[in-house]
């Protein structure tokens, strides 16, 4: 057993990308194989998929086992043909090139995932309680505080990744060596709060497009 505190930890967002590697080949694997002639990946590389399963598209995910025109997704696993129709997956990768380190982080909260549910009575039964079924959860969105600082390159980079609207590769290293990398949407409000005696801030919601990964180191 053990507990951990995020008191350390330093968050990035992709900055820049490669060209989209196209995929002709992905297994029913855990981790799934993928088939890129000539991909020039190489292991640790980060990636963002797009992927006929949805389970897999546009999840970040990290190369392992790479030859020359074969390489593992590190972390997923897409054995259920179920869930995953063999040979339905293909699809590309595409690799982050650069971070940007969004510093100076206050006042991290987060909101969603709660399960939802589908509540229901049959007519016999009368007054009884009803019934409920789970049925998803609610999106994920991490809201984050920054000290105001016009200076620190994030901001450019946020405000391209806001007025983008398409999701962002986010590399969270946690101070025991994990790390987790989420795809979010941006949404970054550059205008600083105003208020006496407090730091002022300026505010980023991330919120998920695809379910996070996570590395123990």
């Amino acid at each position: 057993m053990s507990a951990s505190l995020p008191n350390g930890a330093v968050l990035s967002i992709a900055t820049t990308y490669g060209a989209a590697i196209p995929v002709t080949v992905l297994t029913n694997a855990a981790p799934p194989v993928a088939t890129a002639t000539a991909h020039g990946l190489t292991n640790l590389d980060i990636l963002e998929v797009t992927s006929g399963w949805l389970g897999l598209d546009q999840r970040p995910a990290r190369v392992a086992g790479s030859t020359t025109n074969n390489f593992n997704l590190e972390g997923h696993d897409t054995t259920s043909t179920t869930q995953f129709p063999a040979g339905t997956g293909i699809g590309s990768v595409r690799k982050v090139l650069t971070w940007t380190q969004i510093s100076q982080v206050m006042d991290p909260a987060t909101s969603g995932g709660d399960q939802r549910f589908v509540n229901w009575n049959y007519l016999e039964d009368g007054n009884a309680p009803e019934r409920a079924k789970p049925t998803n959860k609610a999106a994920k969105v991490l809201i984050l505080k920054l000290a105001d600082d016009p200076a620190q390159a994030w901001n450019a980079v946020l405000k391209a990744a806001d007025a983008a609207g398409t999701p962002r590769i986010i590399r969270l290293a946690l101070p025991n060596g994990s790390f987790i990398y989420y795809n979010s949407y941006v949404g970054f409000d550059d205008e600083p709060s105003l208020g006496f005696n407090n730091i002022m801030q300026v505010s980023l919601t991330l919120t998920s497009a695809a379910r996070f990964v996570r590395y123990a180191s």
